[in-house]
């Protein structure tokens, strides 16, 4: 599957055992409201390849080229059934929750929506109440992406704090983290030393022995998911999550939903318009995915995306006076070389990084480590130093920070739980991408065409679906939601996670879509240093005027 990777703001935030929404996603990052150049890098970038996340239609059956998806998601009933009443009608205890100014509370939902008398979940939510004067616009409710990413965590760390005062002032910011994820009963798979081997396991394997090995790692995570969580994990899928976004809506007493949603966000946000057409209010759609694609068209794009991502970061490493990679003139396929070349070397004699528990920097850590910084250019200074460390002083540590940012691992090696949900959402969501091993091999030619540096890799990656304990319930449709409110879908052109094209794409499939572009790099727009991207989005938040057709910013 492919990455959707978490929207975060960096302290600085998908997938791959190496890097696979989108879009991705999760300790949330904080990322303030800053310039572009004026951010580091730190919390989880999509979710890695190797728990990539991705929409997928049969991947045993499709091909890389395979046409989107006609199906379109059908809404419901515009009734509440009786047998969600009780549901619908619940208060919540809120309560102080350790965050000055932010209050929490625990919403029950039905497990299983098809049986709503088999048990609940409970869910996590948070809220800071509007602070300012004027006419209070209800609720705003924020989810950073992922899947995996915990949105109470997010609106915490950022959007609670730093989402423009004008918006905040009339808003009550709200989040839900979804079910499976972080506080709202999350999937567990693997301890710490059991993803440390996970994540440091060659995703390029070179004989049928890595290839076994790889497979292997897959075959463990999956059970060990199913071992701990083997309840839940066939109750996670984003249909479910968008009715349980429904029923907060509700319980919050908005009679439309206000919302914004990046990276795999917008694919959740898409799928409650899909669902409750008419109660959209004001939505945005920020770094959108495109629910129509198979998993392996998905992945493909995907893997291009990174491939301009990574052209994009060529071209100013060689300006730099300190690019490891080449200097000035250096053409950008000469500078994807040199690191492949890199990442070979790294294959065959891994190197020290001074880490605690011993583990050294290897192919798989280290092209996680570059990944991690394509989600955002202000990385990119990081990443040219944490390269000429490893490449000219044998000195991994500066790559593994950068991977063990993505993977949300800490310094006393736990894992959070992004990479368990995000696999568990996407493997439910569609089928996976690949059924077996042959399937990857025959593929490659295909991912290595879309990027010379990392689409070996990334096509592994896309496997890890095929061991999974539970079989998908859902496949690849269209989104129309037909009779909704404008909802404002945005793309950034050189996205790394989410193509640009998937942007145009979700645009033109719902009816009432207005496209805004930010024609630039890094992953989503909304918060990150344009003021075009920035005033566009407040205007239609705070008065509910969409931007024009066709408006591009820079």
């Amino acid at each position: 599957m492919q990455i959707r990777r978490p929207h975060r703001r960096p302290s600085r935030s998908s997938q791959p055992s190496q890097p696979s929404e989108a879009e991705v996603g999760e300790a949330e990052v904080s990322r303030g409201r800053r310039s572009r150049g004026g951010r580091r890098t730190g919390g989880t970038l999509l979710a890695v390849a190797a728990l990539l996340v991705s929409a997928c239609s049969s991947g045993s059956s499709t091909t890389a080229t395979s046409p989107a998806a006609d199906v379109a998601l059908a809404p419901l009933p515009q009734s509440t059934p009786s047998t969600l009443t009780s549901y619908y009608g619940q208060k919540l205890g809120w309560h102080t929750c350790g965050v000055p100014g932010f209050e929490c509370a625990t919403m029950k939902a039905p497990l299983d929506y098809a049986k709503p008398a088999a048990g609940d979940i409970r869910l996590a939510v948070a809220r800071k109440k509007a602070t300012g004067k004027g006419k209070p616009l209800g609720s705003l409710m924020v989810n950073p992406g992922g899947p995996g990413g915990s949105a109470v965590g997010y609106l915490q760390q950022y959007a609670g704090i730093g989402y423009p005062a004008e918006v905040r002032a009339r808003y009550d910011m709200v989040a839900m983290d979804p079910r499976g994820v972080a506080r709202s009963e999350p999937v567990e798979c693997l301890g710490g030393r059991a993803m440390d081997t996970f994540t440091q396991t060659d995703t390029t394997p070179d004989d049928q022995r890595e290839t076994t090995q790889l497979v292997g790692e897959y075959k463990k995570f999956a059970e060990g998911c199913g071992a701990h969580s083997p309840d839940v994990l066939r109750h996670v899928s984003t249909i479910e999550a968008a009715r349980d976004m429904d029923m907060l809506r509700a319980v919050l007493g908005d009679k439309k939903l206000t919302y914004v949603g990046a990276s795999y966000g917008t694919f959740l946000g898409a799928t409650y318009a899909g669902l409750f057409p008419d109660r959209v209010g004001r939505v945005v759609l920020d770094g959108a995915m495109d629910p129509s694609l198979p998993a392996r068209r998905m992945n493909l794009d995907q893997t291009a995306g990174f491939e301009t991502a990574f052209q994009s970061f060529a071209k100013d490493c060689v300006r730099q006076t300190d690019c490891p990679l080449g200097g000035k003139g250096t053409r950008p396929a000469k500078v994807g070389t040199n690191l492949k070349a890199f990442f070979r070397k790294l294959d065959a004699h891994p190197i020290p990084t001074g880490d605690a528990d011993g583990r050294k920097l290897g192919e798989a850590l280290a092209t996680t480590g570059v990944i991690a910084a394509m989600y955002d250019e202000a990385a990119w200074p990081q990443l040219r130093e944490a390269l000429t460390s490893a490449m000219k002083e044998k000195d991994g540590a500066g790559l593994l920070v950068l991977s063990d940012s993505y993977y949300e691992r800490d310094a006393d090696g736990r894992y959070s739980n992004l990479m368990f949900a995000n696999a568990a959402v996407n493997c439910l969501d569609l089928p996976a991408a690949f059924s077996t091993p042959d399937q990857v091999e025959k593929a490659l030619p295909a991912f290595e065409k879309a990027s010379p540096v990392f689409g070996e890799g990334l096509a592994w990656a896309s496997l890890n679906c095929a061991y999974w304990p539970v079989k998908a319930t859902g496949e690849s449709h269209r989104i129309e939601a037909k009779g909704a409110a404008p909802i404002v879908v945005v793309g950034t052109t050189r996205d790394p996670a989410t193509p640009y094209r998937w942007a145009q794409s979700l645009a033109h499939q719902l009816s009432s879509a207005r496209l805004l572009t930010y024609v630039g790099d890094g992953h989503t727009a909304y918060g990150r240093g344009s003021a075009c991207i920035d005033s566009a989005i407040d205007r239609y938040l705070l008065r509910g005027t969409a931007p024009g057709e066709g408006k591009r910013c820079s």
